[in-house]
């Protein structure tokens, strides 16, 4: 009997265990010809309504009694509108629009947050072939000196304006519309303007006016202007028509089969004067038959309880948020158990938008799911812009990592080309818009001999010698700039970086400063949360809060982790400091949904960085000596 130990073979890691759901994995083909990679779906675009409101009248039909929009209501109880009654108000809507003589020249213009008359005016007039654009309401509400809505209105010229609350938009109203412009108003009035009421247009049914209004518009026409963020130069109006509304929810639809399956669910918050929540998120409802509530909170500290309460009530078969609003969620999924229980019980996709979502965030929520139902539920990203409607790739490939932006849209033609040391993304496809509105040197400028849009994206192959894995966000080529050695620096990832590993501290950043020797960066933080890790009196001013021991210690530790994978000059930061002084959105600083605008940053402060380089300013941290 031999006594020789022999090693067990162990067992390998199981792979982790998803909730299934139908996802498609169309094939890519992938060519390069001097240098730049073409990369397109296999699986043609099917066939496209129209226009998108045919899916509205479909529905209507179909399922009229479903609810399409629910809101909270002041008491509490959910307001509802079903499809039937939607169309019916649309068409009721669209009549009493036509009397205006409105069009592209003379568009109608929303000045208004998301709520169900918003929706209702929006599809109104659309259904009349009357393009419409939902202004920011940072522009009206939190801007000083309305430039921004000023451009707004001298670009569009609007020959009428929707408005939800007189009381709240008429300072903005009155410093910038000319004073024949007529109103629309949901509550109150603004003195000395021609204006009706939103419920008078309620009161005449839709007739054979409204109908042959709609049946004449088709895949060119515009349905609405969408504003970019405006975050290197003044927003420029993006052309965005029916074709590309009704192509991008098909592309939707192809990637994500789900949707089709049944109704989809949404509790969203995102504004509607974004392509992402306006047009992706409310377009998934529509196009596929299913509900959207309508959330009032926000991702903040303050503002996301609301979010929670009804999130403990719906329960939703997709869930579409920014990374801030996932950090507050895992958070709260952890500790409440109702809430798990509501949220996960019919939950098929979590998607994220905007910046790059933290490992260690996306970790806990794979945590929290498998804890609760022995699954997790899969994380999707892309790329998309407001020129694209947005959608252009999706994480459908086989990686999951920070920065992957995944795989052709069926219908999407990608190509990666050269630019600056870089390869930009541009792109092809009916999701694309035709053009700037009104602006015949910008646009000529974003498309490129072959009629590919020009994002101005970074992009590089996941992997070189695989490129059917799919692509990664490589940054902004606009705010890459060189060291005054020479030395190229890739600002995007950098920020990206040092943006997920500050959580929950760091709001974001910019990276100090071209022909410069060496990385500094100006870091916005969370004020609320540092003065929580401060634990002053809360009386104590935000600079008093920034120079406490806590949160310096805290800083320039978070400091010096970066700087451990900084390979040279490029990557390295000597120095951050904080900023009590928030962003403004009247210098141009942030744009309206709230992502930095470095090149403004850094004109306004120009000082501050200056006497920061020279040593002369306090609020330094510096970076350790290099090993």
């Amino acid at each position: 009997m031999s006594s020789e130990f022999r090693p067990q073979p162990q067992p390998e890691p199981r792979a982790p265990r998803y909730r299934a759901v139908s996802i498609g994995h169309a094939p890519v083909e992938v060519t390069e010809e001097h240098g730049v990679l073409h990369m397109r779906s296999l699986e043609p675009l099917a066939e496209l309504p129209a226009r998108l409101l045919d899916r509205l009248v479909h529905w209507a039909r179909v399922r009229p009694e479903q609810t399409f929009i629910a809101a909270r209501q002041a008491d509490g109880d959910w307001r509802r509108v079903s499809y039937a009654q939607m169309l019916e108000s649309v068409r009721a809507i669209a009549q009493g629009l036509l009397s205006y003589g409105l069009s592209a020249d003379k568009p109608l213009a929303l000045l208004s947050g998301n709520d169900i008359e918003h929706l209702q005016v929006a599809l109104g007039a659309m259904y009349a072939g009357i393009p419409y654009c939902p202004v920011s309401p940072a522009y009206s509400l939190l801007s000083q000196d309305f430039a921004k809505l000023r451009h707004v209105c001298d670009l569009l010229q609007p020959g009428l304006v929707f408005v939800s609350d007189a009381a709240a938009y008429q300072r903005a109203i009155d410093a910038v519309l000319p004073a024949e412009t007529p109103l629309i108003s949901v509550r109150g009035h603004v003195p000395g303007r021609a204006q009706v009421s939103f419920a008078s247009l309620l009161q005449t049914p839709g007739g054979s006016a409204a109908d042959q209004a709609f049946n004449t518009t088709g895949p060119d026409s515009i349905a609405k202007f969408l504003f970019t963020s405006g975050s290197t130069k003044l927003p420029k109006a993006v052309i965005t028509t029916q074709r590309m509304l009704c192509a991008n929810q098909q592309m939707l639809l192809q990637t994500f089969p789900v949707f089709g399956e049944e109704p989809p669910v949404l509790v969203d918050w995102l504004p509607w004067n974004h392509t992402f929540g306006g047009s992706h998120n409310v377009g998934i409802v529509l196009y596929n038959g299913g509900t959207f509530y309508l959330d009032a909170g926000k991702p903040t500290a303050q503002g996301f309880a609301e979010t929670l309460r009804n999130l403990k009530e719906v329960s939703p078969t997709a869930y579409l948020t920014v990374p801030k609003g996932w950090e507050e969620l895992v958070s709260a999924l952890e500790q409440d158990a109702e809430l798990r229980e509501c949220f996960f019980a019919r939950m098929k996709l979590f998607f994220f938008a905007a910046a790059g979502l933290s490992q260690s965030v996306w970790d806990r929520l794979d945590r929290v799911a498998e804890q609760h139902c022995a699954e997790r539920i899969r994380m999707m990203a892309g790329l998309g812009m407001t020129e694209a409607a947005p959608s252009c790739t999706f994480t459908t490939g086989p990686l999951s990592m920070a920065g992957y932006i995944g795989l052709p849209a069926p219908g999407c033609e990608v190509r990666l080309v050269p630019v600056d040391g870089k390869f930009e993304g541009r792109f092809r496809g009916p999701h694309i818009m035709p053009g700037y509105w009104r602006a015949p040197e910008q646009t000529a400028e974003v498309f490129d001999e072959q009629g590919f849009y020009c994002s101005g994206d970074a992009i590089k192959l996941a992997d070189p010698n695989q490129p059917q894995l799919g692509l990664m966000f490589d940054g902004r080529i606009a705010e890459d700039f060189k060291l005054s050695s020479g030395v190229f620096v890739s600002v995007g990832p950098l920020r990206n970086r040092a943006v997920l590993e500050g959580s929950p501290y760091v709001q974001d950043l910019v990276i100090t400063a071209p022909d410069r020797e060496c990385l500094g960066a100006l870091v916005f933080p969370r004020l609320y949360e540092c003065r929580r890790l401060a634990g002053l009196n809360a009386d104590a001013s935000d600079a008093e809060v920034l120079a406490s021991a806590p949160v310096r210690e805290w800083f320039g530790d978070w400091l010096q982790r970066l700087n451990r994978d900084a390979t040279g000059n490029a990557s390295r930061l000597e120095w951050i400091a904080l900023l009590d002084e928030p962003a403004s959105i009247d210098r141009g600083e942030i744009t309206d949904k709230g992502s930095i605008n470095q090149r403004a940053v850094l004109q306004w402060r120009a000082a501050k960085v200056e006497a920061l380089y020279r040593g002369e300013d306090v609020a330094i941290l510096r970076a350790e000596p290099r090993p």
